[in-house]
């Protein structure tokens, strides 16, 4: 596994988090190739050393070169990143195929589902990929302003067999970019994607102004349901506790960097979800993952009332205020 730390590493897709992980990965490290859907996008970066759409903060090194090429991003790599929006993963999985030398690790940076399978994103992966490919997740607390600007970071990457998650452990690791490991796949790509929900929740909380004690209230039975869901559907509970669930929880419900927590505090403002994401180029996770986990929830038999609330809001015309009403009038239980 030593010749992870010595090849170029593609990166796929160069929205914030994408463009984030080339600048932070070509700092004392290798060559990075940053793959951009459009050819426009990657002749600009070419020009300026600057993503002026998704992350105009970053000054990209020499030693990133941006393509529209697919194959000529991925040509020698030794490890490739996928960062794409969830809805586009899929059909990128599918030219990875074409493209990926056979044993190359593949690793997913994207927090979300598959909203058409309600798949996590290596599942996806590896379902274009074969099984003989092997696929692996980062995720944790990382907003890509805060990661551009040289503050330090952490973050878990997590496969299944020990060797791997540890070489690739110190092929992502940089000096201000703490990288730990997780055999648990599922919990921290569901950790990952399932804070975003909730995160437009407590953005919500803060457009109306319902203050700190709402707030914490809020998070806190928020990664109550999320666990929940997610040991229903195979993570570890302690997972949700960590850095790819609390943790990535108190960073994208706080932070004005996190579109999630910003699109929730203009609901609660009064704006709708639609003129919301007309108004950004970039995905806002939180709002498909809001329906996908929903659909999980009830395949599973597992209650999330906050869960349920958000998407009667968003998708089914509820006054934010009713939802936040029918919250308080539910049945008086324990806590655990």
């Amino acid at each position: 596994m030593s010749e992870l730390l010595g090849g170029p590493i593609a990166v796929i897709g160069a929205g914030s988090w994408g463009t984030g992980l080339a600048w932070l990965l070509s700092h004392h490290g290798p060559a990075v190739r940053l793959w951009c859907r459009r050819p426009e996008l990657a002749a600009e970066i070419g020009r300026s050393a600057r993503n002026q759409v998704y992350l105009p903060s970053a000054v990209l090194p020499r030693w990133v070169t941006p393509t529209a090429d697919l194959a000529e991003a991925c040509a020698g790599a030794a490890m490739v990143v996928v960062a794409v929006p969830s809805v586009g993963m899929a059909a990128v999985a599918a030219q990875l195929a074409q493209v990926v030398a056979p044993g190359t690790p593949v690793i997913s940076a994207t927090k979300g589902l598959d909203h058409t399978t309600a798949q996590r994103m290596t599942v996806t992966l590896a379902a274009a990929l074969g099984p003989e490919q092997p696929v692996a997740a980062l995720s944790g607390p990382n907003l890509a302003d805060e990661v551009v600007a040289g503050k330090p970071a952490v973050a878990v990457v997590a496969h299944g067999d020990c060797a791997l998650r540890r070489a690739l452990q110190a092929a992502l690791s940089r000096p201000l970019f703490r990288v730990y490991t997780n055999p648990d796949v599922a919990g921290v790509e569901l950790g990952g994607a399932l804070k975003n929900p909730l995160a437009i929740a407590a953005g919500i909380v803060d457009g109306l102004g319902l203050g700190d004690n709402t707030k914490a209230a809020l998070m806190t039975r928020g990664i109550h349901e999320v666990a929940r869901l997610g040991v229903a559907l195979g993570a570890d509970e302690r997972t949700f506790a960590g850095l790819c669930g609390f943790g990535d929880l108190l960073a994208t419900c706080h932070s004005r960097h996190s579109r999630n927590r910003s699109l929730g505090e203009r609901l609660g403002r009064g704006e709708s979800v639609t003129a919301i994401q007309a108004s950004s180029p970039e995905v806002v996770e939180g709002v498909p993952t809001t329906k996908t986990a929903l659909r999980l929830a009830r395949e599973q038999g597992v209650e999330m009332p906050i869960l349920t609330q958000l998407h009667a809001v968003i998708f089914e015309g509820l006054p934010i205020r009713a939802g936040v009403s029918a919250l308080l009038a539910r049945d008086s239980i324990e806590e655990y």
